[in-house]
């Protein structure tokens, strides 16, 4: 059934609630394409929100490969809303149409040229180059591009793909599995404003890149906030970054940290399905002068699920720790 108001040609408010929440998610407050934050326009048939400034060279591709509407001044349709919350948004459309950029390739900035901007965007859409060859979809001209249709149902099964017959390809990226990472809170963080800071955590992994709300005023800021990172085959430390946000200039770094995987991915694949076995510790990081853990960090099977709670201190600053659980989640649940 449909939600559009009657006789109005329009969705219902709760659907466009719906989509409004789904831009204020941490990985959609910037644009997919460039990082420029607060993106008020999205491609409806890809799902992914948008900068002003890409949603020019978006239109540019045609409506059979980005269809672009504002999130505020557009109509929508029940089935664009649908088609956008069924892809997740930016992180999760991200995973698939940037998981291969080839070195010397680098993704445009906020303050990159139409040109940069341009050259970046078509690859990555109308040429596909950034894709596994096999997801590759040719677009048609018909009434909903055949290239969303597909991307939306298969954008969690290429997370769970065992069986891709490129996978030897040299330099193809291979996830082996998702990490659910909740960032708790942070305390006696530094001060980078007046008297207080505005914080946000950063989370990147490879080419991916996650964030959470700002906390204003507050050097004890509270987000309790979870986000998600596909683990490629070849995987590296985690980079965390806190920062403070300033509207008129760059924001500022806080401090930073890395969180090393492998004792987390090498406990859970020992043990393969955590649902076969009772509350457990099965690993542990261990602190030491080179890492910024606080203490041993444990590593426990709770309620069949394989999860890591850890205290990192910031490194590269006066003051400040960051309280963070991880989740790891196999491609086969």
């Amino acid at each position: 059934m449909s939600n559009r108001v009657p006789g109005s040609g329009r969705p219902s408010g709760g659907n466009m609630r719906k989509l409004k929440e789904l831009m204020h998610q941490s990985d959609n407050r910037t644009c997919a394409d460039c990082g420029a934050p607060d993106p008020k326009w999205a491609s409806a048939n890809i799902g992914v929100f948008l900068c002003l400034k890409c949603c020019g060279v978006h239109r540019s591709l045609g409506t059979h490969i980005s269809k672009v509407l504002s999130v505020t001044l557009d109509d929508w349709s029940d089935e664009e809303i649908e088609s956008m919350i069924e892809v997740g948004g930016n992180s999760s459309a991200n995973s698939i149409y940037e998981a291969f950029i080839p070195d010397g390739i680098t993704k445009p900035g906020a303050d990159s040229s139409h040109e940069q901007r341009s050259k970046f965007i078509r690859s990555k859409y109308e040429l596909q180059e950034f894709l596994k060859p096999s997801l590759r979809i040719v677009s048609l001209n018909t009434g909903r591009s055949s290239l969303q249709t597909s991307i939306s149902r298969k954008i969690m099964d290429t997370f769970r793909s065992t069986s891709d017959t490129s996978r030897n390809h040299e330099g193809m990226v291979e996830f082996i599995g998702l990490l659910k990472i909740k960032v708790l809170k942070g305390t006696n963080l530094a001060i980078r404003d007046m008297l207080s800071s505005d914080p946000y955590v950063v989370l990147q992994l490879g080419q991916q890149k996650v964030q959470t709300k700002v906390v204003t005023s507050n050097l004890n800021p509270v987000w309790d906030e979870e986000l998600m990172l596909s683990v490629p085959q070849q995987f590296g430390a985690i980079k965390l970054q806190v920062f403070d946000y300033d509207t008129f200039s760059a924001d500022d770094i806080m401090g930073e940290a890395e969180i090393d995987l492998q004792p987390l991915i090498t406990s859970a694949t020992a043990f393969g399905d955590a649902g076969m076995f009772a509350n457990m510790q099965i690993g542990k990081w261990l602190k030491s002068h080179d890492n910024a853990l606080i203490d041993d960090s444990i590593i426990n099977i709770i309620d069949g699920k394989v999860k890591q709670e850890m205290s990192l201190k910031l490194q590269n600053v006066e003051s400040g720790e960051v309280d963070l659980e991880v989740e790891w989640l196999p491609l086969d649940q």
